[in-house]
């Protein structure tokens, strides 16, 4: 009698044991690589001949491409919607906070530090036993965040930064006062790289700098130095794929928020800088075609997008040797389109709300689990935490102004069709103040210092050359009357020069 009790005892510690370990690997580990300023473009799963991209490419032509995938036309309001799921007016980030331009009776000027108010997906991730790590660009704190959420907002002059070689600011950032605001006091288990600044230039000169930021040794204060360090972009890889290695028995999450390939451009080798010199230019995109000091520049771009592609490949050959990849989805994705590149087949750069300055090339990749193909249907950057709580399980009841796009990973497009899309910019840059509503891949846009508008089909007018709100006065009206609605019902608030009431 005692020995089968025992072997009771012994099968229910083994059955613990494995309904254990079954539990885990049912949540998918989840790898979100945001590339910063790489345009819809710049790869060649969109039509590149010039860079090359052929480890992304793979995990695009094995996984699913979303064709219209959208962000803001710059990086602080991009990564504080994919952080908290909100749409801008709720945050008040509509661009990076030292870019704007004008008065304050042109803008509401930009916040820059996310508060405890607006929860960030890393936080029930964490709650539900996610393992997270934040590495590379973070840019979700100002400079001095306490100041800032004691001002009085509106503010009436735009909030400023330390010049780059200027560490004052470096002591506070790792006193527990500001733990708040970064990721270990989010969720996270560690924060690599992660700062208030949205380059790597932190070193007197900024990028005049000899190495700017991304050869070591490194003048990033939240990242230290190895002896191996040479080049960030394989930096930031190795950090990722140690996280891994420690963590790979359990669910994790890895936000790989790669500096690259946002300025200043650095070759990452002599040799790669000669083959881009020398490689004939794509006179269709117009990649590669430029002469002089702007070919040299667009040489040491295709350097670093090549060595972006080596290390994503790096990242999905150790996945795959660790039998990792089949509970393990990968998004790729941009914070915001080309920043002064070439393009032409899209209109405008970062900094336009033209579809240069928004889309981004997307792909996700999860070997069984997402079909192999391309959507047109449109995604944007708040869909990303609903889509996290529902891969993870977990019915979060805050708010969110996305949807999950899960549907989709198995060609369902009915919750998502033909849903309108919102971006609401308030403060100048590149251009005006404006509103816009894009549905069924019509864009409106609004400025609002006018009221005048701007209407293009996507789909026939990738390039936005022909303004149909005079051909088509009634849809426009009608699309016009829904941006009103949406701006009316949620309060959205306009700079004080707005020629509508709301």
């Amino acid at each position: 009698m005692k020995s089968i009790i025992l072997a009771i005892v012994f099968c229910l510690i083994g059955g613990a044991s494995f309904a254990k370990k079954t539990y885990k690997g049912t949540k998918p580990n989840i790898v979100y690589i945001l590339v910063d300023d790489l345009g819809y473009g710049d790869v060649g799963f969109n039509g590149s001949t010039f860079y090359e991209t052929p480890n992304i490419d793979k995990l695009a032509s094995e996984g699913l491409v979303l064709d219209y995938s959208y962000m803001y036309p710059t990086c602080s309001p991009s990564r504080v919607a994919l952080f908290t799921g909100k749409n801008s007016y709720r945050t008040g980030v509509y661009t990076v906070p030292v870019l704007e331009k004008g008065t304050d009776e042109e803008n509401i000027f930009s916040r820059w530090t996310v508060t405890s108010e607006d929860t960030g997906y890393s936080e029930p991730l964490a709650e539900e036993g996610y393992k997270m790590v934040h590495i590379g660009k973070w840019h979700l704190v100002g400079p001095d965040p306490i100041v800032e959420q004691n001002m009085d907002w509106p503010i009436k002059e735009k909030l400023t930064q330390p010049d780059p070689g200027d560490y004052s600011w470096v002591d506070m950032h790792k006193s527990d006062a500001v733990k708040p605001y970064y990721p270990e006091g989010r969720g996270y288990i560690k924060n690599v790289g992660g700062t208030y600044r949205g380059d790597p230039a932190l070193e007197p000169g900024g990028y005049k700098s000899e190495t700017g930021g991304y050869f070591a040794p490194f003048s990033n204060p939240f990242l230290g130095q190895k002896p191996t360090d040479e080049w960030l972009t394989d930096r930031l890889t190795d950090e990722a794929i140690d996280f891994i290695e420690e963590y790979k028995d359990e669910p994790f999450f890895i936000d790989l928020h790669y500096y690259t390939v946002h300025n200043p451009l650095r070759s990452r080798s002599q040799e790669l800088f000669d083959k881009y010199m020398a490689k004939a230019g794509d006179p269709i995109t117009g990649q590669g075609m430029e002469k002089g000091k702007k070919r040299e520049q667009i040489a040491r771009y295709g350097t670093m997008i090549e060595s972006l592609d080596d290390n994503v490949g790096r990242l999905v050959e150790y996945l795959d040797k660790n039998n990792l990849r089949e509970n393990t989805i990968i998004i790729f994705t941009s914070d915001n389109g080309q920043n002064g590149k070439v393009n032409n087949l899209l209109r405008g750069t970062k900094g336009y709300i033209y579809e240069g300055g928004i889309r981004v090339p997307t792909l996700v990749n999860w070997p069984g689990k997402v079909d192999v193909g391309r959507s047109s249907t449109p995604v944007m950057v708040m869909d990303y935490f609903p889509t996290f709580m529902d891969l993870a399980g977990i019915n979060y009841k805050g708010t969110l102004d996305g949807k999950s796009i899960t549907p989709l990973f198995n060609g369902d497009d009915s919750k998502l069709n033909n849903r309108p899309l919102f971006w609401h910019i308030a403060s100048q840059y590149k251009h005006g103040a404006c509103s816009v509503i894009q549905k069924d891949h019509i864009k409106l846009i609004q400025w609002l210092a006018t009221g005048e508008m701007e209407m293009y089909d996507l789909l026939n007018d990738p390039t936005e050359s022909n303004n149909l709100v005079s051909a088509k006065p009634e849809q426009a009206e009608q699309m016009r009357k829904e941006l009103a609605k949406w701006r009316k019902s949620n309060q959205v608030p306009l700079p004080p020069n707005a020629a509508m009431p709301f």
